[in-house]
């Protein structure tokens, strides 16, 4: 279910950091974000998730950087960066 891995980071002062697991956490519980196309993401640790093939990885950034601006996680000037990584271990 989980094919793929991502990073999740953010910029703050000009540095490059990890999106805190707790972040990754709130966004990824459906109840919050009542998004099924995001049912299949599991946050594994700082700044890594993994997730489901069908999970459409530019509108997943642009749903958590709204997440994390109503949560006041993330500054408005700031800026989520979601790459992909390697796959997950089988």
């Amino acid at each position: 279910m989980f094919a793929r891995r991502i990073r999740v980071e953010y910029e703050q002062n000009g540095r490059r950091l990890p999106c805190p697991l707790k972040w990754l956490d709130s966004f990824s519980m459906r109840n919050f974000t009542n998004a099924s196309v995001f049912d299949n993401t599991l946050p594994v640790g700082d700044g890594v998730m993994e997730i489901g093939t069908h999970v459409p990885i530019n509108e997943l950034k642009v749903a958590m950087e709204d997440w994390f601006r109503k949560k006041s996680y993330l500054a408005k000037e700031g800026e989520l960066i979601v790459s992909t990584s390697n796959p997950p271990p089988a």
